[in-house]
C-alpha cells in the first residue's frame, strides 16, 4: 500500500485560477485591480525567493504588486512610517511585511501597526482574535492553505481526531483553531509533550509543523491516516519536510509532499486574501 499524494501545486493552481477569474471580472467592469504591497527589510536569501514568488503569482493573476525593499539597518520608526503611508493609501489593499525582521526591529510592534483590514498575513492581534472567535477576518495563509488542501482532497473533517505537531503563532495554533471550527477534535503537541508517538498514532489527520527534518517516522503514524507536512528543511540532500516521506507513505492513506504540498498553497491563499481584503475595503467604503 502507498498513500495517495495530496498535490498542493494542483490545488494551489485551482485557487489561483478562481482568484484570477474574479480579478479579470473586476478590471473588465472598469474597476482597479487589487494591489498588494510587500515590504522586505534586508537581503535574507530565503525571503528574497519568497518575495520573487509572490511577485510572479501577482503578475500571473493580475494583482498589482508593489515592493518596498529596505536596507537591513533601517530604523524601526522609518518602517512604521512606511506602513502608516500604506495603511492610508487607498490604492493598496494588502500589506505584507516579510518575516523574519532584523533583530533591532520589534516584530510585534510592526505587525500591530498594519491596518487589520489590510493584514493579508492574518497576524494582527485583531485578526487572531477574529480567528479564535470564528468571526469574519483575514486568516493566516499557511493554516488556511492546509484547510483548503484537506477539503479539496475530499477529506470529511467532522469529528476527526487531529494532531498538530507544533505550537507556533504562524502555523500550529491557527491551524488547530481552524480545524476546531470544522468540528475536529484537536490535540496540539510540542517539544515538551510526553509519550508523543502514542498521541500521533491516534490521529486521523496528522499535521507536522515543527521544523525538524524527517522527524515523523512510519511508526508514529496510524495506518491510513492523512499526513500534512508543513516543514521546509534544507539538508545536504536538498529540501525535506518534517515527515520521513518514503517511510510514512507506506503507512498513511494520504500524504502531502515537500516540496509541492503546503508551500504552493501559502502563496495561493495570499492571493485569495489580497482579493478578500480588496472586497472588504470596498465594502467598508474605501474608494476603489
Amino acid at each position: 500500500m502507498s498513500a495517495k499524494l495530496i498535490d498542493g501545486k494542483a490545488v494551489a493552481q485551482t485557487i489561483k485560477n478562481e482568484v484570477k477569474e474574479e480579478v479579470e471580472k473586476i478590471t473588465a467592469d472598469g474597476g482597479r485591480a487589487p494591489a498588494l504591497a510587500v515590504v522586505l527589510v534586508g537581503k535574507d536569501p530565503a525571503s528574497q525567493i519568497y518575495v520573487n514568488n509572490k511577485r510572479k503569482a501577482c503578475h500571473a493573476i493580475g494583482i498589482t504588486s508593489v515592493e518596498h525593499i529596505l536596507d537591513h539597518a533601517i530604523e524601526e520608526k522609518t518602517l512604521l512610517d512606511l506602513i502608516t503611508d500604506l495603511n492610508n493609501d487607498n490604492d493598496i489593499d494588502g500589506i505584507l511585511v516579510q518575516l523574519p525582521l532584523p533583530k533591532h526591529i520589534h516584530e510585534p510592534a510592526v505587525l500591530e501597526h498594519i491596518n487589520p483590514l489590510k493584514d493579508v498575513d492574518g497576524f494582527h492581534p485583531v485578526n487572531v482574535g477574529r480567528l479564535v472567535a470564528n468571526s469574519p477576518g483575514l486568516r493566516p495563509c499557511t493554516p488556511a492553505g492546509i484547510l483548503e488542501l484537506l477539503k479539496r482532497s475530499g477529506q470529511d473533517l467532522v469529528g476527526k481526531k487531529v494532531v498538530v505537531l507544533g505550537r507556533s503563532n504562524i502555523v500550529g495554533k491557527p491551524t488547530a483553531t481552524l480545524l476546531l471550527h470544522e468540528s475536529c477534535t484537536v490535540t496540539i503537541c510540542h517539544s515538551k509533550t510526553r509519550h508523543l508517538s502514542e498521541i500521533t498514532k491516534s490521529a486521523d489527520i496528522l499535521i507536522a509543523a515543527i521544523g525538524k527534518p524527517e522527524f515523523v517516522t512510519a511508526d508514529m503514524v496510524k495506518p491510513s491516516a492523512v499526513v500534512i507536512d508543513v516543514g521546509v528543511n534544507r539538508v545536504e540532500k536538498g529540501v525535506v519536510g518534517d515527515v520521513d516521506f518514503n517511510g510514512v507513505k507506506k503507512v498513511a492513506g494520504y500524504i502531502s509532499p515537500v516540496p509541492g504540498g503546503v508551500g504552493p498553497m501559502t502563496i495561493a491563499m495570499l492571493m485569495y486574501n489580497t482579493l478578500k481584503a480588496y472586497k472588504g475595503l470596498s465594502a467598508s467604503g474605501h474608494r476603489h
